[in-house]
């Protein structure tokens, strides 16, 4: 029988795998499939902002660009909150839980772009790589930040 800290650990890292899963099987799309899912996003982004600013001058292709290079940071931010808790809940503190958690979205990065060498019409980009280590950078720090805040709170209420 599994006691509750090993459970809340097991627990913990589910997320991060499903997550992994979903930066795969997106990255495991064909280049057409891809660009056309995020193309279709842009237009209703494109659509909506026309809606409210009529005669904007915004190009689906330029937007399209920023928006599929903003799901990368966005993605890896994402990541490396999920992972930064599952090192916590395993009882790894302080830089080391910082480091460790980098060092898994790093070379998750690496290993979604060396994947992607392999799917027709899609290529890795070591731009991609320095940008969703950028957004798991911020995660990491975000969470530190909420961290130190929310003990900071607790230590200034006893």
């Amino acid at each position: 029988m599994l006691n509750r800290k090993t459970l809340v650990k097991i627990i913990s890292w589910i997320p991060v795998i499903l997550w992994m899963f979903l930066i795969y099987t997106s990255s495991a799309q064909v280049a057409d499939d891809s660009n056309e899912l995020s193309k279709g996003i842009t237009q209703s982004i494109v659509e909506t902002v026309e809606s409210i600013i009529p005669g904007n001058d915004i190009s689906v292709d330029n937007l399209n660009y920023l928006i599929r290079k903003s799901a990368h940071f966005f993605t890896y931010l994402i990541l490396a909150l999920l992972v930064l808790n599952a090192v916590r809940k395993s009882r790894i503190y302080g830089i080391k839980s910082f480091t460790i958690s980098l060092g898994i979205c790093v070379l998750y990065a690496i290993s979604d772009e060396t994947h992607q060498l392999f799917v027709p019409g899609r290529g890795g980009q070591a731009t991609d790589v320095l940008i969703d280590t950028s957004g798991a950078m911020l995660g990491i720090g975000i969470y530190g930040f909420t961290s130190r805040m929310k003990y900071s709170n607790k230590a200034n209420q006893k």
